[in-house]
């Protein structure tokens, strides 16, 4: 049994001036990290973190982020990332779920009583900077997610913090070893803390933007020679909005794999990025944090079976009707999944219940339908879908039609209300030009039947989605519905 802590010691006595991260021009080395991160595990272990407590880490994406990370592992204790800029009251919802022993990166004033640290912590310099004694927390991490419901929960993986229990996720991500990294989502997301951490486990040296910009990340691949990038839908499209010019001045020949998850992707983005780059870089993955199954696919099996998600290469999933009952090939259901038959449960909520069958199944919330070769392909999730005079209408597969437009940076669509037809489609835009309604509408027509064309636009002047490329329709909609 190898811990995290000792997994990054050994890595540093192997090749300690190998670049481990980067962010915005600094870089720190192996034996740098190991360092710094041995002196902060020893400060927070003064503070308070004992083994197998939880340590809430609001920090923006950064090296200081990835050396809190780190440091809570080497104490034995496990990182609960948030988002440094959540509202205090969502933050304070969170630390009182997750009654951390420290909270890094927010004032004392707003830590809930608990001990805290500000952002720009240093440890005293006289405390000792040389290995620690192992230390293995019970969970590796412990993420938050709102969900479509707003409520804060927290997924707790029950995989302990062991290099052989959290090295295999870079396989599944098809992360090698010595990989250079792209790390353009934020830290505290499930993806990019995974793909961020496993790369470092793995040897690799990982490039932390603050936050995502088109032509900063292709630069950056450039100048790193970057081989692995983590992307988004929302980051795939604002790389593609980027004129031509701009988009082609940078060397990304480098780049062997991008990896897009968390949202759906367009089927026209997704064809138009692997004609740029080509069919064996680009890969899809779909799962959630809870890790119970999971799809991946390559470009050239998704040019064979265009819009999948692909076949599961973790855990089992099937498509179940209304009432329980599998569904064959083809037909939309509620989408199930689980590790196996006899396997453990790969995660714990606190906060919440998951939607369960016997069997150990669970759903998300997602809705698809599966071809007769076992690919995957996801509609909606079963709260967004709208029932408009008895037919059903799936937002992502508008949206995907809205953000094809070449005015459009962004696009959520949600149900209003309707007295006739019971529900009416809605869309909101971010716009960069000025467009009119008309020309929307006919060029929706082209690619949607009529039922599925909004109704109604109103447009937004502040972004639909969060740097994860996640939208929360329903408190969109709460909004405008009252």
């Amino acid at each position: 049994m190898t811990s995290l802590g000792e997994a990054f010691a050994r890595l540093a006595a192997t090749d300690p001036d190998l670049p481990a991260v980067t962010h915005d021009g600094r870089t720190l080395t192996r034996a740098e990290l190991e360092r710094r991160t041995n002196r902060l595990a020893r400060a927070y272990q003064q503070l308070g973190v004992v083994h197998d407590s939880f340590v809430t880490i609001a920090l923006p994406n950064g090296i200081e982020f990835v050396e809190a990370t780190i440091a809570t592992w080497k104490a034995g204790a496990t990182p609960q990332p948030i988002s440094a800029r959540l509202p205090a009251r969502e933050r304070e919802a969170i630390i009182g779920l997750a009654d951390p022993s420290l909270v890094v990166g927010v004032d004392p004033a707003d830590a809930m009583g608990r001990p805290s640290v500000r952002v720009g912590f240093e440890p005293d310099p006289a405390l000792d900077d040389g290995p620690l004694a192992p230390l293995v927390a019970s969970s590796w991490k412990a993420p938050t997610s709102g969900g479509s419901t707003g409520r804060p929960k927290l997924i707790v993986a029950t995989q302990p913090a062991e290099f052989d229990q959290v090295a295999p996720y870079g396989g599944l991500f098809l992360i090698q070893d010595g990989d250079v990294e792209l790390t353009t989502g934020p830290l505290y997301h499930n993806g990019p803390f995974m793909t961020a951490f496993a790369t470092l486990l793995k040897g690799g040296h990982t490039v932390v933007m603050t936050r995502f910009d088109a032509a900063t990340a292709l630069r950056l691949v450039e100048e790193h020679r970057v081989t692995w990038m983590y992307a988004v839908p929302t980051m795939m499209q604002r790389i593609w909005r980027l004129p031509v010019t701009e988009r082609e001045r940078y060397d990304i020949s480098s780049l062997r794999v991008l990896y897009h998850l968390a949202a759906p992707c367009p089927p026209w983005l997704k064809e138009a990025f692997i004609d740029w780059l080509g069919a064996e870089v680009v890969w899809e993955l779909y799962a959630g944090t809870e890790a119970q199954a999971g799809t991946v696919i390559s470009g050239a099996e998704w040019l064979a079976h265009r819009g999948s998600v692909g076949r599961p290469a973790l855990g089992e999933i099937k498509i179940l009707g209304p009432d329980g009952e599998e569904l064959p090939p083809g037909e939309v259901g509620m989408v199930w999944l689980r590790r196996g038959e006899d396997a453990p449960p790969s995660y714990r909520y606190i906060g919440a219940e998951a939607k369960a069958r016997d069997g150990g199944w669970e759903a998300l919330g997602d809705m698809g339908r599966m071809d007769a070769d076992g690919y995957l392909y996801l509609t909606d999730r079963d709260t967004d879908m709208i029932l408009v005079g008895g037919a059903n209408v799936y937002p992502a597969e508008v949206e995907g039609a809205l953000d094809e437009h070449p005015a459009v940076m962004s696009s959520c669509v949600i149900g209003l209300p309707d007295e006739d037809m019971g529900s009416r489609v809605h869309a909101l835009l971010q716009v960069d030009a000025d467009v009119d309604e008309d020309d929307l509408r006919a060029f929706l027509a082209e690619r949607l039947v009529t039922y599925k064309i909004p109704r109604s636009f109103e447009r937004v002047d502040e972004p639909l989605r969060d740097d994860a490329g996640k939208v929360r329709r329903s408190a969109l909609r709460a909004a405008r519905v009252g």
